[in-house]
């Protein structure tokens, strides 16, 4: 049977190599669509889970994962040996930046070397982490041709970009619209049918890999630069003694050439913060400084500073100084109603806060405790019967669990960096 019929029939295998905020809920909406899915991870945490019915993933369903592993559609493993028994597989593994802002593709090598050394012909491969143009056809192709496979006749290879906003109760893995780029044109029908057949969402073919993980690149660098002039404007505004909140209020009243943003303490998450460098880095190959991405991400960069610094001027004006004072960090997870902590700015703060030998402690419901990857220590939640005791809460997070008149009411400062606080009005509250 070939592998087109089997994806059609639903009789393919399904091997996803990387359990994370990508792999598992996209394991989760194959599995559900009724074919047996092979998850591999080298993280026992993942696999142990997995196979136990545990979810660890804010995005998927904790009943939905138990009954497709008790119904036997979804298992986890560390062996890529498994691997020979799938017909179609996605790559989802980290690909994270050096202390030098330079992109790790060490996952992806490693995950494709172990299936190259596993798959048979007649295997549709996906790689699905965000990375730089040119990735697929300089990593995974060759681990395969290496293997004696023809790509576009015996084995097939495509990346498609993942698309995973945790926390978005409308766009979820399965109904939001998928790019893919193939090797060849079977390689993009193979895909296209694969993914028509597993998702709820529109499938856009483009014509090679490259032009797949380029728009990937832009999809989150358009956000990081807009997001950067977003904060740009508040730094002015604050000069200027305006309110950057109700200026973009009032620009969204326009119906045409608008898009709000909105600006922050810092960006997290795993793609804003990180997949324009990816662009960065690759531009310098071709002898091109990206002038106008870098600058976006040092303005970015530069929001916990500037927290801290409005902070302690706040401070003063009450006779305190940032040393002497007890600070509450209210929200920890990098944006608002998940747990998700990857890049989260509150690990700057803390750096700085503890730089001003700063009294501090954290609130997050979402977040009972964490590891800051910045100076390797590990933290937990207090609670909120306290608030009036500390001399300022910095909201870091808008969580919709947090009453804000209650916090307003009960602190003697509140510095809100989210525009949580949208309606409220007191002496004691200040918004960036």
């Amino acid at each position: 049977m070939s592998l087109l019929e089997k994806i059609k029939n639903k009789t393919a295998i399904v091997g996803i190599v990387g359990l994370g905020y990508v792999g598992l809920p996209m394991a989760v909406a194959v599995a559900r669509k009724g074919y047996d899915v092979i998850g591999i991870d080298v993280s026992e945490y993942a696999v142990t889970h997995v196979n136990a019915g545990e979810n660890y993933i804010g995005d998927v369903d904790d009943e939905e994962l138990k009954q497709l592993v008790n119904a036997g559609k979804l298992k986890a493993t560390f062996d890529y040996a498994e691997a020979k028994a799938a017909d179609v597989i996605m790559i989802a593994v980290p690909t994270p930046l050096d202390k030098y802002q330079q992109p790790d593709s060490s996952y992806v090598r490693a995950s494709v070397k172990s299936l190259a050394e596993n798959v048979s012909a007649d295997t549709l491969v996906i790689l699905e982490s965000t990375t730089y143009p040119g990735t697929t056809t300089e990593i995974v192709v060759p681990a395969f041709e290496e293997k004696g496979f023809e790509i576009g006749k015996n084995f097939f290879v495509a990346f498609s970009p993942e698309r995973v906003d945790p926390g978005n109760k409308d766009y979820k893995t399965r109904n939001t619209p998928k790019v893919v780029g193939g090797v060849t044109d079977k390689c993009n029908e193979i895909s296209k049918i694969f993914y028509e057949h597993i998702l709820e969402a529109s499938i856009h073919t483009v014509s090679s890999p490259a032009i797949a993980e380029m728009e990937k690149i832009y999809e989150n660098t358009f956000r990081n630069i807009n997001i950067a002039l977003a904060n740009e404007m508040t730094i002015l505004c604050e000069k200027m003694n305006i309110d950057v909140w109700e200026v973009i209020e009032a620009a969204k009243t326009k119906p045409y050439g608008f898009m709000a943003f909105y600006p922050g303490p810092g960006i997290g998450g795993h793609c804003i913060p990180l997949d324009p460098f990816y662009l960065t880095w690759k531009a310098r190959e071709y002898g091109y400084h990206t002038r106008l991405i870098e600058l976006a991400g040092e303005i970015n960069n530069h929001m916990p500073e500037f927290v801290i610094a409005k902070l302690s001027r706040l401070l003063n004006k009450k006779g305190l100084a940032l040393s002497k004072s007890k600070i509450l960090l209210l929200g920890a997870a990098y944006k608002k109603n998940i747990e998700d902590m990857r890049e989260s700015p509150i690990q700057d703060l803390i750096l700085l806060l503890e730089k001003n030998n700063a009294e501090f402690d954290y609130n997050d419901p979402h977040v009972p405790e964490f590891h800051n990857e910045l100076n390797g220590k590990k933290y937990r939640s207090v609670g909120l019967e306290n608030i009036e005791d500390y001399d300022a809460v910095i909201i870091v997070t808008d969580h919709s669990d947090y009453d804000y008149e209650d916090i307003v009411k009960r602190s003697g400062l509140v510095f809100d960096t989210r525009f949580a606080c949208k309606g409220i009005e007191s002496d004691n509250l200040v918004r960036m």
